[in-house]
């Protein structure tokens, strides 16, 4: 899991691919309901609490302790 954060960690502009989801089953099936599963591209609108992100043209407004079972892959900046 090298190179892998929760998905708070990420700042405003910051863009990155979910790796995983973690924790109990019925907190990973709501996150996973939400558009959040492997493989998606995310990008952080606003960090802080609740954060704004968006994934798949849709923008979702969570609060930051429960992005903390995402974990997500930074893009590397160019």
């Amino acid at each position: 899991m090298a190179g892998l954060i929760p998905l708070n960690r990420l700042r405003a502009g910051e863009t990155g691919r979910v790796a995983e989801v973690v924790g109990r089953s019925d907190q990973v099936q709501r996150i996973k309901e939400l558009g959040l599963h492997d493989g998606v591209e995310i990008a952080m609108v606003r960090s802080g609490s609740p954060c704004i992100i968006r994934l798949a043209g849709h923008t979702l407004c969570i609060r930051a302790n429960q992005l903390l079972n995402v974990l997500v892959r930074p893009a590397v900046p160019a």
